[in-house]
């Protein structure tokens, strides 16, 4: 299949499956996991009804931090050398839709719309020159982060680790260009963050390289790039999007911690 590809998943009775997205709204189911073909398209069918899922299921999120300039400087942090890599659990996963929860023991919690890159065959120790070889596909995240832990931890596990805190969708794009991408933050339809990944201090390949010299990673892995600048606080009752054209808009509403 060639061209540009855009691969969602979804659960209906309780069973997760992939599906191609159609220019006309509806899907086609697909056999297994996109990272090992996708093979056969079943035929058409409508979205409603069905439930929304992360477009991947990743054995890590690996994360990077202070990753553009302007955003370095608002948080008047220093330029790292190197990427700085952190980790989210995957229990921190939530599809679009899903409501973010803001945790009890944070008084504010931030967003950070990022570029996501997912994984479709394995990576270890693979040289920059073929790093971009190992890319399954691209997608929406948001780095939901408890800035005043984050802070006050000195390290970043809490802070960004909380359930909810790693949205990511709507869908997963293969084929798409990277360098020409915007991403953009909207809060309650207010831009709030706005810049082309062509910003980024270290570029996908160096980021997929030099996280492959720490661990292996796996299909369906999901690495997400850093955030431009704009972040800001999120309120109970908000609604938080982060879109980049070509992949879609990842949308989710917030409110308090449920008792």
């Amino acid at each position: 299949m060639s061209g540009v590809v855009r691969v969602a998943r979804f659960e209906e009775a309780g069973r997760p499956f992939h599906a191609l997205l159609e220019d006309d709204g509806s899907i086609r189911p697909v056999p297994g996991d996109p990272w090992n073909g996708l093979g056969t398209p079943g035929p058409p069918r409508p979205v409603a009804g069905l439930t929304w899922l992360t477009p991947c299921s990743p054995s890590k999120i690996v994360c990077v931090g202070r990753n553009y300039h302007a955003h370095i400087a608002e948080l008047k942090h220093e330029v790292p050398q190197e990427p700085l890599l952190f980790l989210k659990p995957p229990s921190a996963l939530l599809p679009t839709g899903g409501v973010i929860r803001l945790p009890s023991l944070s008084r504010r919690v931030d967003y950070e719309g990022e570029l996501g890159v997912v994984i479709g065959r394995p990576a270890r120790r693979v040289p920059q020159g073929r790093a971009l070889e190992h890319v399954l596909g691209l997608t929406c995240v948001n780095d939901v982060t408890a800035r005043d832990l984050q802070e006050r931890d000195g390290q970043w596990t809490r802070a960004k680790g909380f359930d909810t805190f790693a949205p990511v969708g709507p869908c997963l794009v293969l084929g798409l260009d990277p360098s020409t991408l915007r991403v953009e933050t909207f809060v309650n339809g207010e831009r709030r963050q706005s810049a082309p990944v062509s910003q980024m201090i270290f570029g996908l390949a160096r980021l997929i390289s030099d996280i492959s010299m720490a661990m292996t990673l796996l299909p369906g892995d999901l690495i997400s790039t850093g955030t431009p600048d704009g972040v800001g606080p999120l309120q109970d009752g908000d609604e938080v999007t982060v879109s980049i054209e070509g992949i879609g808009r990842l949308s989710n509403p917030v409110a308090a911690e449920e008792p």
